[in-house]
């Protein structure tokens, strides 16, 4: 039951993120910011990626319970405030309130199963359910969203999230144990550190949007401004974080170069992932005129498959010497599904756009699991949160950069050009994932130190 609540959990941040993916063409005509339709994306990302290792340590620190709680509360507060809003602006700034109750979430629920489940071998098959219950919620997101927005307009969709946050809310507080946390003994928070990781972040980010953005809506000198504050915090964090007794972000889990490669590669994978949800509706809805409910239809196989590749993922896992192999081979089954879908063109049949999400969705349920899955196995007991904090970071900040780029690129060009770019761009990085991933040298699950 503790795992049923930690799966409601995820059920709502995959309806939260997936739900707008349909509705937001809608949304964006209808309060005429189609020029800031990327920030929607990139603000909530943005928002998330700084926070999601702040709250990764806290949890270690205190206990992951009360702040899957709070991010419950925050996400379905935040989606009301959403459905009111009264412009684009209003949007952007509510949707990235939500980022830090979404940072929030995916650095406890993520890191929830080690607590309960410490060795390995059973944690994978509950990692499969958890992975099965986010693609479930995933695929019926878009298909709520558009439904939701040709019945009863899109303001409706934004009030399904806090249907959900109820259930989840009730299970956790119920269920779940209050487990006590493994500290270095001084729970003292760095706020320097905090404050320091969120410029780190977020700054070079929120640089780029602004930097190359269209119009208006371009400010170079700010985007400049901000990616310098992102490298000096950069350059005090690192000193910083060596010399205080409790970091809010301890080096020592990046020590490894397994680490390094798979927190790169979970850059990659949320580059790729985040193109295709976020980008492949406009390309169904507004090149291929499709209305927003078959949009959600064609689009449920991407998110829907992550469950059958994270259930054979499961199975294929503890019979693995080198499990690595199967991140390889997700790497590879992404690459072919970005350019089944590159292929897509106005006369293109719609069981082939299901077939090629499908294939994307299958190759995403080899790659998520494993990535948070490897840097538990890598890192200390007490730092496993951080650790699973850090890997959802990166995957946040490669999303953040793939929303970004494609974004810039559309509105430099037309929709069509920018995404078809932005999935040779996705072939490329699917690529170089699978190649990292062959160097990423894994102990066999019997001799793991979890």
């Amino acid at each position: 039951m503790a795992m049923a609540g930690v799966s409601a959990t995820v059920v709502l941040a995959a309806l939260d993120s997936t739900i707008i993916s349909t509705t937001l063409p809608r949304v964006a005509e209808a309060l005429n910011g189609m020029a800031l339709y990327a920030w929607v994306g990139t603000g909530y990302l943005l928002a998330t990626a700084a926070s999601i290792l702040i709250f990764g340590r806290l949890g270690d620190m205190f206990g992951r319970k009360p702040l899957m709680l709070v991010s419950v509360l925050i996400i379905a507060l935040g989606s009301i405030a959403c459905g009111l809003a009264q412009s684009m602006t209003q949007l952007i700034v509510f949707r990235t309130l939500q980022g830090v109750g979404g940072g929030m979430m995916i650095a406890t629920a993520f890191a929830a199963p080690a607590d309960l489940f410490p060795d390995a071998k059973q944690r994978v098959r509950w990692m499969a359910l958890v992975s099965a219950a986010f693609a479930m919620a995933s695929g019926i997101g878009p298909v709520l969203g558009g439904a939701a927005t040709q019945a009863l307009g899109w303001r409706a969709a934004f009030f399904i999230s806090p249907i959900a946050a109820a259930g989840a809310f009730f299970l956790l507080a119920r269920y779940f144990p209050r487990i006590r946390p493994i500290h270095d003994g001084s729970r003292k928070i760095d706020w320097l550190g905090a404050i320091l990781l969120v410029l780190a972040v977020g700054a070079p980010l929120a640089a780029l949007e602004l930097a190359f953005a269209k119009g208006e809506h371009a400010h170079p000198l700010l985007g400049l401004t901000l990616a310098v504050i992102g490298v000096i915090a950069i350059v005090i964090l690192i000193p910083t974080e060596r010399r205080v007794t409790s970091p809010i972000f301890p080096l020592r889990v990046l020590q490894g170069q397994e680490s390094r490669l798979l927190n790169l590669s979970a850059m990659m994978v949320g580059a790729v992932m985040f193109i295709l949800i976020f980008y492949s509706p406009l390309l169904l809805q507004q090149v291929l005129g499709y209305t927003p409910s078959e949009a959600g239809l064609l689009l449920t196989p991407l998110v829907a498959a992550i469950s059958v590749g994270s259930i054979v993922n499961g199975r294929l896992f503890p019979k693995q010497t080198e499990p690595q192999r199967l991140m390889v081979f997700g790497g590879g089954l992404l690459a072919a599904g970005s350019l089944m879908v590159l292929l897509i063109s106005p006369g293109t049949s719609a069981w082939w756009i299901l077939a090629a999400f499908f294939v994307n969705g299958c190759a995403l349920g080899f790659l998520l699991p494993n990535l948070t899955l490897f840097m538990q196995m890598l890192s200390e007991r007490r730092d496993v949160g951080v650790a699973s904090a850090l890997v959802q970071t990166t995957r946040a900040i490669g999303s953040a950069l793939g929303t970004a780029v494609v974004g810039i690129l559309i509105s430099h060009s037309t929709v069509l050009n920018g995404v078809r770019t932005g999935l040779v761009l996705c072939i490329v990085l699917s690529l170089a994932c699978a190649l990292l991933a062959h160097r990423v040298k894994m102990k066999n699950l019997v001799t793991s130190r979890k």
